[in-house]
This record gives structure tokens, sequence and C-alpha cells, in this order.
């Protein structure tokens, strides 16, 4: 199946330069940062107060949340914030109050210590991941409004845009959090950890400032859709009252986006399609969750992790996420896909020789680069792919499913990444190895249903 026609590299590249892909850079920003939260600063701030590596990876369970947000991603495309929906709008409201919670929460962490108390650690690090992800639901609604449906090519390179500002926040917001940590614990402060949540509590309200030069569509057609198949289900039930009208509100909101899905792509293709992006990024989940881990094992300081992994790899990863936009826009999403999935098989072997040949400056600066441009290709496919989807009646809610479906495999999966680790002695090469072969799956699954995708492009 052809999915997009070729184009000049010069007519793919001024796609860019639409102003709606400026803002959908800011909306990946603010929804890459929490992440940085609750990933490696958290995950550091666990080794260093001295848990074992399975506690952190077992902790990283808190991620889990990300897979089941399409559970109330319904009540996202239906519910307004009281107030600030008739403010700033329904999409933005959502945003502001979970980018609040999780800046009550930081405070939370600035008076706790994991060897007091890991249980309320772990717990807020869970509300944290919670507003976090819900808010993802709202940011990804939010920016696929504001490209038209029918714009596969934009919606293509705003996938691009979407990636390249998640890596900036999730990527930038790294250095930050990592030099303002070891710069703490350089003038002697011993709750460093609990001090640097402070100062990123501030940027957190940066992001809210940010979130108001973004304009939000009214697409009025959404609602009318939604009160179509409400009225449908109620002329089936038959009666109105109090408990069929309610009755008809729960079933339109959580079952009409599932029938949506289902009836577009047919049965046997859909549960395919699933079950392709619930394997897609296993692999590489297993190298992050256990990345900044094997970092300082092998010798490595917070500033080199900053400024290898984190402030070089934020530049490499926009770079060629930008570059896999524009390959996705030319050769179609779904040659994409198959690339980026080689590419990560590929790359992740990178780490294995660095295992073996210990600490190596340079070894860690290829590894880190050809990680991120894989990482980079495999994250702007597999975003354009699943924006591509979803039927703009019930936008949040099937970009919730399917976003969430990938990130289960992606969480629950790799929450035994440690335990890996130590069930290989800490064999690390042999670790990375297994990563690599993660991939092969998905791609069967893919192979088998490319030909019969229904893509909005």
């Amino acid at each position: 199946m052809e999915i997009t026609k070729k184009q000049s590299l010069s007519e793919a590249f001024k796609i860019y330069l639409d102003k709606r892909m400026l803002k959908i850079l800011l909306l990946g920003a603010i929804s890459g940062f929490p992440w940085v939260i609750i990933g490696s600063s958290l995950s550091l701030w666990l080794k260093e107060d001295g848990l074992s590596r399975s506690t952190i990876g077992w902790a990283g369970l808190i991620f889990a949340v990300y897979a089941f947000n399409y559970l109330w991603a319904p009540i996202i495309d239906r519910v307004k914030i009281p107030w600030l929906t008739e403010k700033v709008g329904h999409r933005r409201g959502w945003i502001i109050t979970m980018q609040s919670i999780i800046l009550l929460c930081l405070i939370s962490w600035s008076f706790t210590s994991p060897i007091i108390n890991l249980a309320l650690v772990i717990s807020i690090g869970l509300i944290i991941a919670i507003a976090s992800a819900t808010q993802d639901i709202t940011v990804d609604a939010l920016r696929i409004e504001q490209i038209g449906e029918n714009e596969g090519k934009s919606m293509q390179a705003g996938a691009a845009m979407a990636v390249v500002g998640w890596w900036t926040g999730y990527k930038l917001g790294g250095v930050a959090a990592l030099n303002v940590a070891e710069f703490f614990q350089s003038l002697g402060i011993v709750n460093y950890w609990q001090k640097t949540f402070l100062i990123l509590g501030i940027l957190i309200i940066i992001c809210n400032i940010c979130l108001m030069f973004i304009n939000e569509p009214q697409p009025m057609d959404r609602t009318e859709k939604q009160m179509k198949t409400d009225k449908m289900i109620q002329n089936k039930l038959g009666s109105s009252n109090f408990m069929t009208k309610a009755a008809t509100w729960l079933t339109g909101t959580i079952i009409g986006p599932v029938i949506s899905f289902f009836k577009k792509n047919g049965f046997n293709i859909a549960i395919a399609i699933l079950g392709f992006v619930f394997l897609f990024k296993i692999g590489e989940a297993f190298l992050g969750r256990m990345s900044v881990i094997f970092y300082k094992e092998i010798g490595f300081s917070k500033s080199d992790i900053a400024v290898y992994s984190k402030g070089l790899g934020w530049i490499t990863t926009v770079i060629f996420t930008l570059l896999g936009g524009l390959f996705a826009i030319r050769s179609g999403v779904i040659k994409a896909m198959f690339v980026s999935g080689i590419l990560m098989a590929s790359t992740n072997l990178l780490f294995s020789l660095l295992a073996w040949s210990g600490k190596s400056e340079l070894l860690f600066a290829i590894a880190v680069i050809f990680d991120d441009m894989a990482a980079a290709f495999a994250t702007v496919a597999f975003v354009a792919f699943i924006s591509m989807l979803v039927d703009r009646t019930y936008t949040a809610t099937q970009y919730a499913l399917l976003a969430s479906i990938g990130t289960a495999g992606r969480t629950t999966l790799a929450a035994s990444s440690g335990a890996l680790v130590d069930w290989l002695n800490g064999d690390w090469g042999i670790f990375f190895i297994i990563t690599a072969l993660m991939v092969i799956p998905s791609l069967i699954f893919l192979y088998m249903i490319k030909d019969k995708l229904k893509l909005n492009d």
C-alpha cells in the first residue's frame, strides 16, 4: 500500500516552516519534562541513597499508569474543568490542572527521603505519573487538533516536531536536574535532590506560561458527533429517564471510541495493530530504564551523563528527529517504521561494546549518538502512525488507547530490567544483546498488516 507520494527534499522541509509546528514543539516540551522527574532524577535519587538495582527497576512500575491512561481518557474528551475551561479552553484547562498537581508533588518530595519513607516517595512519584499521563492525553489531543484531518504530510511533520519538543523537555530538563543536583551536592548540601526538585518546580511554572501561547481550536463537529452517538444509544434504550440518560452518557463516552476503532479497521487488523503497538519499543525501554545505572556503574559522573546522554543526546535527537520526519514524509510512515525498528536493534549492540570495553568517553558518545538517532526515527514514525489512525470524534481517547498500549509493553515488561541484569550477574553486554532482539516480534506483526491499514494520509 502506498502511504505517501514522494516529493523533493526542499518541498518536504517547507512543511516545518508552518507556524503550527512551533506550537506543537512547545506542547512536546510540556509533555516530555515530567519524565525527567520520575525517570532519571528519581532513579539517581534512589541509587545515591543506597537502594538496589532491583528496587530501582521495580520502582519504575509507576510508569505503568501511562499504559492505562486510556481508561480515563474518555472523561477528558467529555468533562470540562470548572472555571478553567471557560477561561483558557477545554484542553488547556486540563493541562494546567495536571501541571499544578505535579508542582505540589515536587514540593512534597522536598520534605521526604527514600531512606526514611520509601513508600511515601514512590506514592508521590505515582501521583506525578498519573498527573503526567493525564496531561499527555490532553497534550496529544491538542497537538493532533492543530492539524487538519486530511493533512497527512503535515501530521508526519507535526509528529517530528512533537518528538523534538518532547526530547527537548526531557533532555534539557535532565541537564538542568543533573547539574543542579551536582551543584548542590558540591556545596555540601545533604538533601541535594530534595532542593533540586524545588528548582524543577520553577520549570513547571514556565511550562504553564508557555501554554498560553498555544491557541486551542474549538471543533464544534466533535461535540455534534458525540451527541449524535448519544442520541443513537438513547433511541436503542427506549424510555428517557435519569438512569437511561446516565447509561447513554457512559456508553457513548467509554464504548464509543473503541467501537469506532474496530469498525474502521476490522477486528483482525485492529488486533494486529494493537499487538504491533504493544511490542514495538520494548527493547528501547529495557535499555532506557537501566541506562543511567549502567553509566554510573562503569564510572561516569552525573556531569558526564548530563553532557553526553542529555546535552549531546538532545542535539543529536533534534537533528535526527527532523531527518526522520523528512524520511517519513517522502517514503511513507510504514517504511519508516521498518527502518527505525532495525536501527533500534542495531544500535543497542553498541552498548554491549561499551560494556565490554569499560569506561570510554569516545564509545559513550558514539553509542549515545546512534541510540538517539534510532530512537528519534522510531518515535517520529510511531507518533505519526498512531496519530493518523485516530477518529477526530474521539481524538484524546483513541490516541491515548494506542499510546498507552505501547507504553504498557515498555513499562510493565521493562520493570524487570533491573532483575534481568541481576540475573545475568551484572553482564551488561549480554543484557544489551537481549534488548536488541526484542524488536523482531513487532516487525512481524507490522509486515502482516502493512497492506491493509487505513490511514488518514
